[in-house]
């Protein structure tokens, strides 16, 4: 018999929790014509699949204690969180830290028109784990700082002792996991749709990651709703 059995880890009472989801499902408009653009952004909509998860991620938060909900400036982000707002009564807040990381050249849709196509600089992109290798893209020691700002508004919104969601982007997913672990850059880059990250910020202002990329809320999502053949927006 064990003497000393680990105990489960437990949330500090003086930390702050962060469930980090992204966006729900996003594509190209139905009519074909580019994605519109917020500030250089791309901005597509959910598609029908995004809202559908979007319920679903609802659903399973709904009773999770929240005290606050933040979104990027993206609409996608904001749609996400209509569900579960309406829900809980909560009025969504804009962090524009949160956006996505700015791809340059590569916005307005010509990202997935370069993945589709394979294009050489998307293998060095990857392989270089560096979004600014993308001609006009976000330094990557801007984006790293822009997220962390962003993450630590929410934290300090939320305070010590409570627990909100922040709906962001692939790539903020994969940012803020990567600085609370040290990992490589692209470590954490396969963020599935409406998946939920669990981040706690300690009081010594260190970062822990608990668990990435939940997705046990979708199970039913691809039954309601089939996948497109559209690449999703980040």
């Amino acid at each position: 018999m064990l003497r000393d059995p680990q105990r489960p880890f437990g949330v500090p009472a003086d930390a702050t929790e962060i469930l980090l989801a992204r966006h729900g499902s996003a594509g190209a408009a139905e009519d074909g014509r580019p994605p519109a653009l917020v500030g250089g952004h791309t901005d597509p909509p959910l598609a029908p699949r995004g809202h559908a998860q979007a319920r679903a991620l609802a659903a399973r938060l709904a009773p999770a204690g929240l005290a606050a909900i933040f979104v990027s400036t993206l609409r996608r982000t904001a749609e996400t969180a209509e569900p579960l707002a309406a829900a809980l009564g909560l009025q969504p807040v804009v962090v524009p830290e949160l956006r996505e990381v700015f791809l340059g050249d590569w916005e307005g849709g010509e990202f997935a028109v370069r993945m589709a196509n394979a294009d050489p600089t998307i293998a060095e992109v990857f392989r270089r784990q560096r979004w600014d290798v993308i001609p006009g893209a976000e330094p990557a020691d801007a984006f790293a700082a822009r997220v962390r700002r962003g993450l630590d508004l929410v934290a300090d919104a939320i305070g010590a002792g409570a627990a909100g969601l922040a709906i962001a982007h692939g790539g903020v997913v994969a940012e803020a996991c990567r600085q609370a672990t040290g990992s490589e850059p692209f470590a954490f880059i396969n963020v599935d749709n409406a998946s939920i990250s669990r981040l706690v910020r300690l009081a010594s202002r260190r970062w822990v990651l608990l668990s990435f990329n939940d997705t046990a809320h979708l199970a039913e999502v691809a039954a309601e709703v089939p996948v497109g053949g559209v690449r999703e927006a980040g």
